[in-house]
């Protein structure tokens, strides 16, 4: 059965579902407050918003970086379920420390010197926190699920993310800080109550030592993963398409303020459409290939992909604010003549996006040896924040250098190209293997 509705009925999917979409709820409510508060109520440049942001960023990336390898040996040589608890209960500390941030900038108290760098220091441990998490939430699939089910679950796990990451970034364009700093607390708790429910999941390898070097395990980990043709090209595919998710995640809040004139809840409308786009095609593709794990549509869904984000660029520069001097509201924005033709280039981003983006995850879980999952995950991880964190250096390179945030999203878009360009290789390697696999079974 390659449809993903029944998974949702069983114990073996249902509580990881739940306690992946209220982690992904809880990163994006919390981060988004966070910077749509910053960038609309403390900052009033359009330079320092969007450094602000491309720090953010770059924060939450660089655990990833840093200590994918640990968390991918972890994954594979401990019980994915204990580790889950432990991390979920982990999330509750990390988020009275940041929900302590907002307040203190809500009430205007030591924002600069204290309130920003303490809501900062709890994004880093958010990041440690995904980290961790990361590589079980796909890992603990082809364990719990039968192999015709893996894709269908893959797609539903990114569907939920991003349908997660949509009501997060709804609610951090809409509530008001301080309630935001109650509720991600809130979320944490209930986050920890569902992680409890996860099955056991014990390792598939026994005996394996720990290595704690950050940099020589890392190392040893993308060499061990890489050694498979179609994985390298898969994690070097998903790296080119963070890297662009990246740039257009940084540039979304400045650009909606500044470029557009719009106020704080349209730049949580774009970041919603965003999410939405990558749900739709993330189930568009696992319908698209009936179950089959294929980069048969990779390429031409990332061409399309940068396609999209030229006619988003086009339609940026050809806006024309509304007189009067002040940010639309949603409503205002929805009346522009221009509003239809940006959304509608933003939801064709997103949506060939999921559709490039949910079959090369898929890859990374069947193609290895369910010993060596997690640690493939982490390894990707490792590769694609090392990616997104490029990323968010060109983003502040060329606010520096005082490039219109306009023209940044045409960095985007030839990224796509090499994405592209990755996409065929892959499926052209997978070709070649089952062009072997034909001939063995002659």
């Amino acid at each position: 059965m390659t449809t993903s509705t029944h998974l949702v009925r069983q114990r073996r999917f249902l509580p990881l579902f739940i306690t992946q979409l209220l982690g992904a709820f809880n990163d994006n409510l919390y981060k988004n407050a966070m910077v749509l508060y910053v960038v609309y109520s403390v900052y009033s440049s359009e330079a320092e918003e969007a450094r602000f942001s491309a720090i953010a960023s770059g924060l939450f990336i660089l655990p990833f970086f840093l200590l994918s390898a640990l968390a991918g040996q972890l994954a594979d040589m401990r019980d994915k379920a204990k580790i889950i608890r432990l991390v979920k209960a982990c999330e509750i500390g990390i988020m009275l420390v940041g929900g302590t941030g907002l307040f203190l900038a809500w009430q205007g108290l030591t924002v600069h010197t204290f309130a920003i760098p303490l809501m900062l220091a709890a994004l880093l441990a958010m990041g440690v926190h995904s980290t961790f998490f990361g590589p079980i939430k796909y890992a603990i699939l082809p364990q719990h699920l039968h192999g015709d089910e893996v894709l269908a679950g893959t797609g539903l796990v990114e569907a939920g993310t991003y349908i997660a990451i949509l009501a997060g970034t709804i609610l951090a364009g809409w509530i008001p800080v301080e309630v935001a700093a109650v509720a991600v607390v809130a979320t944490a708790i209930i986050g920890w109550f569902a992680g409890r429910q996860v099955p056991p999941a014990p390792p598939q390898v026994e005996g394996q030592p720990l290595d704690f070097h950050v940099i020589r395990s890392s190392v040893a980990l993308v060499r061990m993963t890489t050694r498979h043709p179609r994985v390298f090209l898969a994690i070097a595919a998903i790296s080119f398409f963070w890297t662009v998710g990246a740039v257009l995640f940084i540039q979304f809040p400045p650009l909606a303020k500044n470029v557009l004139g719009a106020s704080k809840e349209v730049a949580s409308l774009f970041l919603v459409v965003f999410s939405v786009g990558i749900a739709i095609g993330s189930v568009s593709i696992n319908a698209l290939l009936k179950g089959k794990v294929s980069a048969r549509y990779s390429p031409a869904s990332v061409i399309a992909m940068g396609l999209f984000v030229v006619a988003f660029h086009f339609v940026c520069r050809g806006w024309v604010e509304p007189a009067g001097g002040k940010l639309m509201d949603v409503p205002t924005f929805i009346a522009h003549p221009h509003a239809v033709p940006l959304l509608a280039s933003l939801l064709g981003i997103a949506i060939a996006g999921g559709m490039f983006v949910v079959p090369l995850y898929a890859f990374l879980t069947t193609v290895v040896d369910k010993s060596e999952t997690a640690r493939t995950i982490a390894a990707n991880n490792i590769v694609n924040s090392g990616a997104m964190v490029v990323g968010s250096l060109l983003a502040v390179g060329l606010s520096a250098a005082k490039v219109a945030l306009v023209n940044q999203l045409l960095l985007g878009a030839a990224m796509c190209l090499v994405s592209a360009w990755l996409g065929w290789l892959l499926y052209r390697a997978e070709r070649a293997h089952e062009g072997e696999i034909e001939h063995l079974t002659e």
